[in-house]
């Protein structure tokens, strides 16, 4: 028998990937956008560390470095009074108004009773309202409950958020009914089919929520301004604008106590930043 003979065809050619060159381009384009940004932070944060004398210099860099004008903001300024009650405020206002508008959401969500739609659309409606028209009812009715100058005062009007319902309201439609349903079925209530299944499910809401709030009211200005006479109830914004009012001329000093201002914002927004962005993906795609 005759053994066949196999012809061997040359291997192919193996085909070699263009380099992405539109990858490299726009990598480059963004790490150019992101440095240019950071441009006035780095001045900021260089600036902190300077002496008087080398502020209006040319130089960027400082010939001598003062890394203690951040002690020297705590002498001047009660400062950790001031970014204690930005934080104690901040914190507070975001528990209530996370859980007010945790609630409310649930109502306009899943609860089924006459005029739902309606009122939320009433509800929704007052985010229309510019919030400086709000201020003087707002004020007049903070002395009538003897809330002026005091932490109350500060926290319980900004404890609501028709905003944070409505974000929620959108997570927890999301959801479907039959879950309730079956929850219904074994015998849970509508507290437990709100805290065991319907929250925990919109955490992602609940986590934008929470950053959002907490941003907003670290760095609230005008309504302390007008409710707060006591130094020792200041916020940090109330308590900057005291400082450059008495130390504007140091600018060293003030570049450092706002360094120390909005680190724990890019500190929090760091940590969160995978949270962050995945609340708002999801919100996205099921809004």
């Amino acid at each position: 028998m005759d053994l066949a003979t196999h012809t061997h065809t040359p291997p192919q050619a193996v085909r070699r990937k263009p380099f992405p060159w539109g990858f490299v381009v726009r990598y480059l384009v963004l790490t150019f956008l992101a440095v240019f940004m950071l441009l006035p932070f780095l001045w900021q944060v260089l600036t902190s560390l300077k002496i008087l004398g080398e502020v209006n210099s040319q130089s960027l860099w400082p010939t001598i470095w003062q890394p203690r004008n951040y002690l020297e903001v705590f002498h001047r300024i009660a400062f950790a009074r001031y970014y204690l009650n930005s934080v104690l405020i901040a914190v507070w206002v975001t528990l209530l108004t996370v859980s007010t508008s945790a609630m409310a959401a649930y109502a306009f969500s899943r609860l089924r009773w006459k005029g739902r739609d309606q009122v939320f659309l009433l509800y929704l409606a007052t985010m229309m309202i510019p919030g400086v028209v709000l201020t003087i009812p707002n004020f007049w009715l903070m002395l009538q409950l003897h809330l002026y100058n005091s932490y109350a005062g500060l926290i319980i009007p900004a404890a609501f958020s028709a905003f944070g319902t409505f974000l929620l309201r959108q997570f927890m439609l999301s959801l479907p009914r039959s879950i309730d349903e079956a929850a219904e079925i074994d015998g849970a209530s509508e507290w437990q089919i709100f805290t065991e299944i319907i929250l925990p499910l919109s955490r992602p809401g609940l986590i934008v929520l929470a950053i959002f709030t907490f941003f907003g009211s670290y760095a609230s200005f005008f309504w302390p301004l007008i409710l707060v006479k006591d130094d020792a109830l200041r916020t940090l914004p109330i308590g900057m604008l005291n400082f450059q009012g008495t130390h504007g001329t140091e600018t060293n000093l003030l570049m450092a106590a706002s360094v120390m201002s909005i680190l724990p914002l890019i500190l929090l927004f760091i940590l969160l930043q995978k949270h962050l962005v995945k609340g708002i993906q999801l919100g996205a795609v099921k809004g």
